[in-house]
C-alpha cells in the first residue's frame, strides 16, 4: 500500500478501482441481517410511495431519508467489524463503541419513520378517500 499523503498523478484506473472496493463493501453489507430487514422498508416506501403518487419534492425526502439509514447502517457495520478486528474478546469500552454506533442506526431510523409519516399519513388518507 502506497503512502496517502504523498500527491501522485490522476488515474482512471484507480478510480475505477474505488467502485469496486465500494462494491465489495456493498456486497459485505448484505451479510448483515439488519441490511435485509432495512431492504424490505425501502421496497415499502418505494412501493407505497408510488401507490399514493408521491411528489417530485415527496419522493427526494424520502430518498434522502432512507439513504440516511442506509448510511449510518454501513457505518455502523463497519465500527463494528473494526471492533471485531480490534479486540475480539469482550470489552466494556468496545461495547459501548458499538452500542453507540447502533444508536445511531436506531436514531436515524427513527427519524425516517416520524418524517416518513408525515409524508405518508396524509398522503394514504388522500388516496384512499379517493378510493371510496
Amino acid at each position: 500500500m502506497r503512502d496517502r499523503d504523498t500527491k501522485h498523478k490522476f488515474s482512471l484506473r484507480e478510480r475505477f478501482g474505488s467502485f469496486v472496493y465500494a462494491g465489495r463493501g456493498l456486497k459485505l453489507l448484505f451479510l448483515e441481517h439488519n441490511t435485509w430487514i432495512h431492504l424490505v422498508a425501502t421496497l415499502c416506501v418505494v412501493i407505497v410511495g408510488w401507490w399514493v403518487s408521491l411528489s417530485p419534492i415527496e419522493w427526494a425526502i424520502a430518498a434522502a431519508l432512507v439513504g440516511g439509514v442506509w448510511i449510518t447502517e454501513a457505518l455502523n457495520t463497519a465500527i463494528e467489524r473494526l471492533c471485531d478486528h480490534v479486540t475480539p474478546q469482550m470489552h466494556p469500552a468496545i461495547g459501548r463503541i458499538k452500542d453507540i454506533a447502533a444508536a445511531a442506526v436506531l436514531l436515524s431510523a427513527i427519524t425516517a419513520v416520524i418524517a416518513g409519516l408525515c409524508i405518508f399519513v396524509p398522503a394514504i388518507i388522500n388516496k384512499v378517500t379517493q378510493l371510496l
